[in-house]
């Protein structure tokens, strides 16, 4: 299913009145072809969207695009005639009244104005740049790129933080002077003149504890209105992965709409990667229709080309395979919609690292003689202590616990812990700034002033984790499959309610979830609130030891990138070596990556080689 929205806005003002009827002061509806391009006062526009996914409304010269599945003031009747007419006396408060998932593109041509926005969790991430004389927005980096006036370049910091996050943090994209809308922002043209507003960001209440039966209640009604809200008439199902998040998402699917719900799972016959005996558990316990695969190699190596190729920039996330082969088996049943339980982990606490960071963080308490007096110079200063198994471990817990957050969550990336130097070619290096990734995620979490450390880990992930990342998997592979798909543990009212509880009942000592849990302890079936959180993805390093094929499409992707100069010539060799004899689970998604990374350039910029400018 092609999703993209084109549009180039001229930023030149037109005087008011123009090309208004008369007495024409009103918004209204405006009926459009979604396939064919359109031209009004100064605004150029081509739709590639299903039918319904988009509306549009005029108000004279004034023109509204919104796309998604959005409400304003709870109220999803003439959503944008309404949108429209609040843009007009205050866009930062009409938007803040939106919810749903959007994307929005307000012009008002009399007044050189435009708003460009997405929702508060950028479900879309739309892009945008200006070129001469206009303002030019897309639904994706490649929609904007298609309508500038010279071709995009790449822009090298961002071939670096690909390799660096594995995907490209909004507000970069892979092209130089075209940028990614993040949550909740907006960006508006006044005269010419462009600025990016922050119209909403978690807030998290430091209140008393609620009554924990009363905000149990609370909770599970507010889920499950987010769930009826997503049922639109549309043939519906949804992900199972046997995790907590999706098995709510199915059993409550089961109980709002009242019928067996079409369930999907994707299993590996790999030890240590498949979760499916989860998914047949939650399944059985919902009575839902289920359906499950087992993706194999030869699946794998048919679909990477199209699904490298589909996303509007280098992505290395290598679950969207498993998005895609889900979204496709359901698309083939004939389900329109698929539901996922993305969102869960960043509003109530259920990423394992929430409970590590917490330990390294009881370091700051101890008094600090007794760290840097004692604790340190012991650990630190003293030759042969890493021989010793329990001060070895002493060891690395102090120097971890000495690294400041964000960037103590990284310590086991794969470019730093490998070096950059042995990577990257010199010259590349030089183009870019290798801190840049860190001084961006320390800025962002910066941005959260909440006490808790485990609030402002979600802060942070509500970003990088969910918007740059999740969320871009599972709906460029529901893209890919041609069916829609809806987040209800992203609903306004499940976040502001999730934000609100206490930071303990997120992350109660080392337990994750705590009130998520125990709030569907009598919902969830036991084995699915007992199981530990799965940290495996796909299994393309040990597949890559075992399948030739796979293993030729590897080493050939890694080839071709050779000659890039982007990376060393000689890192492919050792890389690979360290699959075959080191790690394969480890250094296999390094190589997924730079594959993934040629297999889009191969379509999209077949030619490119970095050259320093």
């Amino acid at each position: 299913m092609t999703r993209s929205i084109r549009a180039r806005v001229a930023l030149a003002p037109t005087p008011n009145g123009l090309g208004t009827p008369a007495g024409d002061h009103a918004w209204s509806d405006v009926a459009f072809d979604c396939a064919a391009a359109h031209e009004a006062n100064g605004v150029e526009f081509m739709l590639s969207l299903p039918p319904g996914a988009v509306s549009v409304a005029r108000c004279g010269m004034k023109l509204l695009l919104l796309s998604g599945n959005a409400a304003f003031d709870g109220d999803r009747n003439h959503v944008a005639i309404r949108v429209g007419a609040a843009m007009d006396r205050d866009p930062v408060d009409a938007l803040r009244r939106i919810s749903g998932s959007f994307v929005t593109l307000y012009v008002d041509p009399g007044r050189g104005r435009v708003v460009f926005a997405t929702d508060r969790a950028a479900t879309r991430s739309p892009c945008y740049a200006t070129d001469k004389h206009h303002f030019i927005a897309g639904l994706t980096a490649q929609d904007v790129a298609a309508m500038r006036a010279q071709p995009s370049r790449i822009a090298p910091q961002a071939l670096y933080d690909y390799l660096h996050f594995h995907v490209i943090p909004a507000p970069e994209t892979i092209y130089e002077g075209i940028f990614r809308l993040q949550p909740g922002e907006c960006v508006q043209v006044d005269d010419g003149r462009l600025t990016s507003t922050t119209y909403w960001m978690p807030r998290y209440a430091s209140g008393p504890a609620p009554d924990f039966a009363t905000a149990k209640g609370t909770f599970r009604k507010l889920l499950g209105q987010a769930i009826a809200a997503q049922i639109d008439g549309a043939t519906i199902g949804t992900f199972l992965s046997g995790g907590t998040d999706s098995s709510t998402i199915a059993g409550m699917l089961a109980l709002v709409s009242g019928s067996p719900p079409n369930t999907y799972s994707i299993g590996f016959d790999v030890a240590g990667y498949d979760e499916i005996n989860y998914a047949r558990i939650a399944a059985s316990h919902f009575k839902t229709r289920h359906h499950e695969h087992y993706l194999t190699p030869d699946e794998v190596l048919a679909t990477i080309p199209a699904l490298a190729a589909s996303f509007d920039q280098p992505f290395g996330n290598s679950s969207a395979v498993a998005a895609y082969f889900c979204a496709r088996i359901a698309q083939a049943d004939g389900v329109r919609k698929l539901l996922g339980g993305d969102g869960g982990d960043e509003i109530f606490g259920g990423n394992t690292r929430y409970a590590r960071q917490k330990i390294f963080e009881a370091y700051g308490a101890i008094p600090g003689w007794a760290a840097r007096g004692v604790a340190e110079p012991l650990l630190l200063g003293i030759n042969g202590v890493e021989r010793l198994p329990l001060l070895r471990k002493a060891r690395s817990y102090v120097e971890q616990a000495r690294v400041p957050m964000p960037a103590r969550m990284h310590t086991y990336n794969l470019i730093d812990r490998i070096g950059r130097e042995r990577i990257f070619e010199p010259a590349l290096l030089d183009a870019v700034d290798p801190d840049e990734p860190a001084r961006r995620q320390a800025a962002h979490y910066a941005l959260c002033d909440d006490r808790s450390i485990v609030n402002r880990m979600l802060h942070y992930d509500w970003k990088f984790t969910l918007s740059d990342n999740d969320l871009p998997k599972v709906v460029g592979a529901c893209d890919l499959a041609g069916v829609d798909v809806g987040f209800p543990f992203l609903d306004e009212r499940v976040v502001e309610f999730a934000n609100a509880l206490p930071a303990a009942w997120k992350v109660h000592r080392l337990t994750l979830r705590r009130f998520f849990k125990e709030a569907l302890g009598d919902f969830l079936p036991r084995e699915i609130i007992a199981k530990k959180k799965h940290g495996f993805g796909m299994p393309f390093g040990h597949w890559m030891l075992e399948h030739a094929a796979l293993r030729e499409m590897a080493t050939g992707s890694l080839e071709s990138l050779r000659d890039r100069a982007i990376v060393r010539r000689d890192f492919f060799d050792e890389l690979v070596r360290r699959v075959t004899h080191e790690h394969a689970g480890f250094y296999g998604e390094l190589v997924w990556i730079m594959m993934m990374l040629e297999q889009w350039l191969a379509v999209h910029r077949p030619g490119y080689h970095f050259e320093s400018a």
